[in-house]
């Protein structure tokens, strides 16, 4: 009677372990899922490719984004889809319904010219365009011909706000807090 108990006991016993490491694994899953839902919808990971953005963002850098909890405002580094499906990081310059053109290098918005310490290189000369409702202008930070595709290319021209996927936060690699300026 007593082995009887006794062996009773251990199977209860192993059957507990067995519970318990079921809900170990379950809370591991859990926690993956979580982790996989928060760097794939949340925030995410960018590497820089390219020169568009130097110097304020250069190639191999590594950027931190928030892809939901944002608002797109004047000189923010936002990362937008293109008509390739590829992630694009770009600067942005105007606003819906602004006025924007370059002039001598410039850029000119509303009639003001932006003060742009962040640039390298001087633009091309453009005439005004006026960015239509739900889209925003976007350019690179390097203004050197050739080196950035964006807004101010007929190819590319202001970018509907449903292609935008996020908002730089700060650079991880190198450390950087500064890059909305």
């Amino acid at each position: 009677m007593e082995t009887s108990i006794v062996m009773e006991d251990r199977k209860n016993e192993s059957e507990k372990e067995r519970n318990d490491s079921r809900l170990g694994w379950i809370g591991f899953i859990f926690c993956l899922v979580i982790a996989f839902l928060v760097f794939r919808y949340v925030i995410g990971f960018i590497v820089i490719s390219g020169d568009s953005m130097n110097p304020t963002l250069e190639n191999g850098n590594v950027v931190l984004s928030s892809n939901i909890f944002f608002n797109v405002d004047r000189n923010d580094i936002i990362i937008y889809r293109d008509h390739n499906g590829f992630d694009v990081v770009k600067r942005v310059i105007g606003l819906p319904k602004d006025r924007i053109m370059i002039q001598d290098g410039s850029i000119v918005v509303n009639g003001q010219m932006m003060n742009e310490p962040y640039m390298m290189g001087a633009s091309n000369d453009m005439e005004e365009v006026v960015v239509p409702k739900d889209a925003y202008f976007v350019v690179g930070d390097n203004r050197t011909p050739g080196e950035s595709l964006d807004s101010r290319s007929s190819n590319v021209g202001p970018i509907h706000k449903s292609t935008i996927q996020g908002k730089v936060l700060i650079s991880l690699f190198p450390f950087s807090m500064a890059l909305n300026k």
